[in-house]
């Protein structure tokens, strides 16, 4: 059965919700004394009276009012999918996993061909920054929990009485809703942004991946492949998520280098915090007994040569569970977390057990799913362990990496104000032809040496570029380079304004010797308006320019480009 892609959602869902939403927000506005208000919210039958009502406390009343109808909407949308995928299949619904799946078999694509490619897809989603768009953390938990409420009236199982009850409940989370207030009533801060961003990376997407993997192995099955293909993690299409919020400067002048700082220590935190709570969730689940399973001979080496190396933190880490060695692992697994971040804020140094990366706690855990499968546990593993390696592998220790966005012309100017600084004759770098700046990069970069030293005085473009980039050789020093996404040029004009960025980074010490030659350590990425195709690009400079102009931004080699000769 052909089905379209587009959902078609019963309107009378829609009207019906909304009109109940809404009469539990008018009669909440009744109740704490807002009648006036009550009679001007939309959608009502009288006519609205909004000229009788305090602007401010109309929008808010009508941002609410407009959160209700978007709630409603999704919820009838999501109703009909299920409605869809149980009458007509999971391929009912175009352009979605099954549906593909079934396309590629009926082309003649084999089961393993489609298996090897998906474990080579990434997708990296990022979320860039717009202080407009943020909410606050309470306001968000507040939605989330009327939106789970307005899920559960689907139910059909509730006696008259349990739906009063979470009529009740749903009028109570619309009361705070409206006591809190849904808009900033000033403008936002890095930090309300970055709070933002932090509770989707931490609070939704970690359960939305793998309600997305369950969803890709569901399909799988249907289609008639073989259900255990998909079950280790390093099978499914690797995903890893990104952010500009707290590292996009341009035109953003409070994003400073203390900001970036704080920024991706937040990130480093709640990603520890994610992985920390879904250990102690996986310890609290596993309660094997050894008892009634002998554990193999390699965990029980494993446990004894830790709790050595970890003295006094090991015994305390296994002395709570006598007799539960699956227990036990975990246990010390979560004495390896690397919580550096003390209670006040403050950072103090990582206990010397600690894990460094992320590949030393997947291989701990990939041990323990072994054991598991290895008594014929294999179920305890795929659907209680590998959840968790899946996570791992996308948030990391990092939670989201975080790109750096910069001006081309506030890295000129900054260029200027090195070689000002230096004392170099003709600084004015901004003024120059893209042949004199090429020139003139092409030589400096062949050389190590920087053109200041430490604490000199630099102007104000040089100095907030050249700290920025010493928060990120900070962080490479101690993290590494996992947290960290691309340095950004927005408004590239040119190979040029690439070629500055290197020259910048040297100054820090960003730069890197390599056997291929000179190297960033992280990757230069251009954010262009408008591309200028060059067929010499791919053999000269090391560019894949695109074959289309549009708006892009695309991630290149961390190595320094070979100026070409081509002159197009």
């Amino acid at each position: 059965m052909n089905i379209s892609s587009i959902l078609v959602v019963d309107p009378h869902k829609i009207e019906n919700d909304l009109a109940f939403l809404m009469a539990c927000f008018r009669e909440v506005l009744e109740e704490v004394g807002e009648y006036t208000l009550a009679l001007a919210l939309p959608w009502q039958a009288q006519s609205p009276i909004i000229g009788e009502v305090e602007p401010e406390r109309l929008a808010q009343a009508y941002t609410i009012a407009f959160t209700l109808l978007s709630m409603v909407e999704q919820n009838a949308a999501v109703q009909e999918r299920r409605v869809m995928d149980s009458q007509h299949g999971l391929a009912a619904t175009r352009a979605l996993w099954a549906q593909c799946l079934q396309d590629l078999s009926a082309h003649g694509i084999s089961e393993q061909h489609i298996a090897d490619a998906l474990s080579h897809i990434q997708v990296e989603p990022v979320l860039t920054a717009h202080p407009t768009e943020a909410k606050r953390a309470t306001v968000l938990e507040h939605h989330r929990r009327l939106y789970l409420l307005l899920v559960q009236r689907e139910n059909q199982m509730w006696t008259p009485y349990e739906q009063q009850a979470i009529r009740a409940e749903i009028k109570t989370v619309l009361e705070l809703l409206w006591r809190t207030g849904e808009v900033f009533l000033e403008k936002p801060d890095v930090a309300s942004e970055r709070r933002n961003i932090i509770h989707y990376l931490y609070n939704v997407f970690p359960d939305v991946l793998s309600v997305l993997d369950r969803r890709l192995q569901q399909a799988w099955g249907e289609v008639g492949y073989h259900t255990a293909t998909l079950q280790d993690a390093a099978c499914l299409p690797h995903v890893r998520f990104g952010t500009w919020v707290g590292g996009d400067r341009d035109g953003h002048p409070l994003v400073t280098d203390r900001v970036t700082s704080e920024t991706l220590h937040d990130l480093r935190l709640h990603a520890l915090r994610l992985v920390q709570q879904q250990l102690t969730e996986l310890a609290r689940q596993l309660s094997l007994s050894e008892r009634l399973q002998p554990p193999p001979a390699r965990l029980t080496t494993f446990i004894t040569t830790l709790v050595e190396r970890l003295d006094a933190d090991g015994q305390q880490a296994v002395i709570r569970n006598p007799e539960e060695p699956w227990r036990q692992m975990i246990n010390l697994m979560l004495t390896r977390l690397p919580l550096e971040r003390a209670a006040d804020g403050s950072t103090a140094p990582a206990a010397s057990h600690a894990y460094t990366r992320t590949d030393e706690l997947l291989g701990d855990l990939h041990l323990l799913a072994e054991a598991l499968a290895e008594m014929g546990a294999q179920r305890l593993a795929d659907t209680l362990v590998q959840p968790i390696v899946r996570s791992l592998q996308t948030f990391g220790f990092h939670l989201a990496t975080l790109d750096i966005r910069q001006n081309s012309r506030f890295h000129d100017l900054a260029v200027a104000q090195l070689l000002q600084a230096a004392g170099l004759p003709d600084s004015d770098f901004p003024t120059w032809d893209e042949a004199r700046r090429l020139a003139f990069l092409e030589d400096e970069l062949c050389s190590p040496r920087p053109f200041t030293r430490p604490g000199m005085q630099v102007g104000p473009e040089a100095q907030a570029v050249l700290s920025c980039y010493r928060v990120l050789v900070e962080h490479l020093a101690r993290y590494g380079s996992a947290g960290l996404g691309a340095l950004i040029v927005s408004m590239t004009r040119s190979r040029s304004d690439l070629l500055t960025v290197y020259l910048l980074a040297r100054e820090v010490g960003l730069l890197i010797d390599t056997p291929e030659g000179l190297a960033c350590q992280l990757p230069v990425v251009p954010c262009l308006k408008l591309l200028t195709i060059c067929s010499a690009a791919p053999r000269s400079c090391g560019v894949s320019w695109p074959t289309r102009s549009h708006s892009v931004a695309l991630r290149y080699s961390r190595r320094v480009w070979t100026v070409c000769g081509c002159n197009r």
